[in-house]
């Protein structure tokens, strides 16, 4: 009996710590005090977006426009100003005003055409100048001997050291003879003639020059033919243009008010697009 009790006595002292094992000691009981509980969402912190990568199709392209080759250089000084004519009964009532129109965007539209004409071409680039560069072709100061600074090749090869472009296509104003007269027409504007509600008769006008330069001798390149067969179709017109006909409503009187008309702007827009889209072709062909 004693050995057998000696022997229970052993194994009961070897199960005791087998017990104590298995109870959570009080050093972890903290731990698992602070987790929190199974459904509880985990705040996670927020990842800073990456800003997304330019276009590379838009970069180059624009980089092309810029600094790439440069098949033609478009460069417009029609300005913004717009002329206001009256023809009286004598030329003692003429009268002429010439109004700023900033915001017109003639010179920008010339660009959008050119680029119209030949499809969106990277090669063709707009060239800027600083402001009066063209005053010298506008307003010459010699009268007998022609001042070569005043001509259009040096004042294009001044503002065009650095474009290197293979030819250059330049677009200005110019004067024309109101049909059936010997009266001037100065650059883009409107006119009004006559005298009364019947024999008076308003008009806009659009006399542009275009000229294309070689890109390395600046020596004019002629198109003595350019969109002959549509000059021609025109001189057999018997109909009015559309385009130059306007209400004799519409003429600014004073001329200062010809900046705010929003009709007299989209009118003449139109009839500068239309003029250019018939005589780029000619002038673009190599």
């Amino acid at each position: 009996m004693l050995r057998r009790f000696v022997v229970a006595t052993i194994l009961l002292s070897c199960l005791v710590p087998a017990g104590r094992a298995q109870s959570p000691s009080p050093a972890n009981a903290p731990a698992a005090a602070n987790k929190p509980p199974a459904n509880t969402p985990v705040a996670h912190k927020p990842v800073a977006k990456k800003p997304a990568p330019k276009s590379k199709a838009a970069a180059t392209q624009h980089d092309v426009a810029q600094t790439g080759p440069c098949r033609l250089g478009v460069i417009s000084a029609l300005g913004d100003q717009f002329a206001v004519q009256h023809f009286g009964i004598t030329v003692f009532e003429n009268k002429e005003s010439v109004v700023p129109v900033a915001g017109w965007g003639l010179d920008d539209l010339v660009l959008a055409r050119v680029r119209a004409a030949t499809g969106s071409d990277p090669t063709v680039r707009g060239i800027s100048y600083p402001t009066g560069a063209f005053d010298p072709f506008y307003n010459p100061k010699s009268r007998f001997i022609p001042d070569p600074s005043e001509r259009l090749p040096t004042i294009v090869k001044n503002i065009t050291s650095n474009a290197n472009c293979e030819r250059y296509l330049v677009v200005t104003r110019s004067k024309g003879e109101l049909p059936g007269t010997h009266m001037t027409l100065d650059g883009i504007g409107t006119y009004d003639q006559g005298i009364g509600s019947v024999l008076r008769h308003t008009h806009l006008f659009a006399n542009i020059w275009i000229l294309i330069l070689d890109g390395k001798t600046y020596e004019a390149i002629n198109h003595p033919f350019a969109n002959f067969g549509t000059h021609f179709a025109d001189s057999l017109r018997l109909t009015e243009d559309p385009l130059t006909r306007l209400d004799t409503s519409l003429f600014p009187d004073p001329p200062e008010t010809a900046s705010s008309s929003a009709t007299l702007r989209e009118r003449t827009r139109a009839l500068v697009a239309a003029l250019l889209d018939k005589e780029l072709p000619g002038y673009l062909k190599e």
